[in-house]
């Protein structure tokens, strides 16, 4: 019982890291230059990386939750 916790506490982390890189891929395509004041680059770089997370995050629970849900649809019948 333990051992398929730990399983699934690795899953969930690899899972949430995989979709936070992605994101993070993709967010660097966008050219937010004109947004960004002069000597303020760091700040934004630790923005950009803060709304990655969350975006990551977000859709890599929708993933997890979204495979729970179609295992959890054999107790249907």
């Amino acid at each position: 019982m333990f051992s398929s916790i730990g399983i699934t506490a690795i899953i969930s982390m690899i899972s949430h890291l995989i979709f936070i890189y992605i994101t993070w891929r993709v967010i660097t395509t966008i050219n937010f230059d004109p947004l960004i004041r002069k000597g303020r680059e760091t700040e934004a770089r630790v923005l950009i990386m803060f709304i990655a997370i969350v975006i990551g995050t977000g859709v890599s629970r929708f993933f997890l939750e979204f495979i729970q849900w179609s295992q959890d649809l054999l107790y249907l019948f």
